[in-house]
C-alpha cells in the first residue's frame, strides 16, 4: 500500500509530510498536554482557519493572490499565539481567559471572511478536514523548514521546557526566563498546527497534538517514555490514516484521529490488564 504513494509526486510529498507532522505534533504535544494548554491547539486551530479563509477570500477576489492559504493560515496563527501571551500578561489572574478570546475571534473572522466571499469550493473542505492530494512541494519544503526549527529548539531548550511544564516557580527561581520561554514554545505550537492543516485539517488538528500523548500517558514511565510512544503513536496514526483514507477516497484528518482513539482504547485495556495482573501477582 505505501508503494502507491511513493509512486506519484503528489502522494509522496502527502506521505512524506505525514511523517513529518507525526513526529512534532505529538512531540510538541506532550510539552502541551503536561502544561494543561490542550485547549491552545483548539484556539490556535480556529484562528488558523480564519487565515486560510482570508487568503482564499484574497485569491478569489484578485487574479493574482498576493499569499496563499496556507501561509496566511499560517500568519493568523503566529499573530494569534503572540496576541495570547499579550492577553496573559493583561490577565495575569484570570491567564486561561485568553484561549476563548482568541478561539472565539478567529471564528468570528472566519465567518466574516467566508460571507464576504459568498462561500467557497472544495479548497476550503480540503483545509477543514485535510486531503491526500493537497500538499505541494512548496508546502512540503515549508514543513521540513518547521520541522527542523521544533527539533533544534526542543533539543536547546529541553531542559526549560521541562522544568517549565513540571515546576514553573521552581524553573524561575532557578533562573529560567520564562516568559521568553513560554512565547517560543507558543510561537512553535502555532507553526505546527499551521504546518499540519494540510494533512489532518484545521478542526481536528489538535486531536493530533492530544490523542497519542493521552494513550502514551497510560503506559508510559517517564516523561521521556512519554515523548517516544507519542511520537510513536502519531506517526502509526498518520501512516494508517493516510492509506485508509487514499483507499477509501475521504479526507484523512477523520481517518487519522479515529485511528487516535483506538490507539488510546487499546493503552487504556493494555493498562487495565496489566494491573488486573499485577494485582493477581500480589495476591
Amino acid at each position: 500500500m505505501i508503494e502507491h504513494f511513493l509512486e506519484y509526486d503528489f502522494l509522496r510529498h502527502t506521505f512524506y509530510t505525514g511523517l513529518l507532522i507525526g513526529l512534532i505534533a505529538p512531540l510538541l504535544g506532550a510539552f502541551v498536554v503536561v502544561r494543561r494548554l490542550s485547549l491552545i491547539a483548539d484556539a490556535l486551530s480556529h484562528v488558523t482557519l480564519a487565515g486560510i479563509a482570508f487568503g482564499l477570500l484574497l485569491e478569489k477576489k484578485l487574479a493574482t493572490p498576493l499569499i496563499t492559504p496556507f501561509y496566511s493560515g499560517m500568519g493568523f496563527s503566529v499573530l494569534a499565539s503572540l496576541f495570547i501571551e499579550q492577553l496573559r500578561r493583561v490577565y495575569k489572574a484570570y491567564q486561561e481567559l485568553a484561549i476563548p478570546i482568541i478561539l472565539s475571534g478567529g471564528v468570528g473572522l472566519s465567518v466574516i471572511f467566508i460571507s464576504l466571499a459568498n462561500g467557497f469550493n472544495t479548497d476550503l473542505f480540503n483545509f477543514l478536514f485535510g486531503s491526500v492530494a493537497a500538499v505541494s512541494q512548496r508546502d512540503l519544503w515549508s514543513i521540513v523548514g518547521i520541522t527542523i526549527i521544533v527539533l533544534v529548539v526542543i533539543s536547546l531548550f529541553y531542559k526549560e521546557l521541562f522544568l517549565l511544564s513540571f515546576d514553573e516557580e521552581h524553573a524561575v527561581v532557578s533562573g529560567i526566563h520564562a516568559k521568553r520561554i513560554h512565547f517560543l514554545f507558543i510561537v512553535l505550537t502555532a507553526l505546527v498546527i499551521a504546518a499540519s492543516i494540510r494533512i489532518v485539517g484545521v478542526l481536528l488538528v489538535s486531536a493530533l497534538m492530544t490523542l497519542p500523548v493521552a494513550a502514551s500517558i497510560r503506559i508510559a514511565k517517564g516523561f521521556k517514555q512519554t515523548i517516544t510512544f507519542s511520537v510513536l503513536f502519531g506517526e502509526l496514526s498518520v501512516i494508517i490514516g493516510l492509506i485508509v483514507g487514499y483507499y477509501f477516497e475521504i479526507p484523512p484528518g477523520g481517518t487519522i484521529v479515529i485511528t487516535s482513539i483506538i490507539i488510546l482504547l487499546c493503552t487504556s485495556l493494555l493498562r487495565k490488564l496489566l494491573s488486573y495482573r499485577h494485582h493477581r501477582l500480589q495476591s
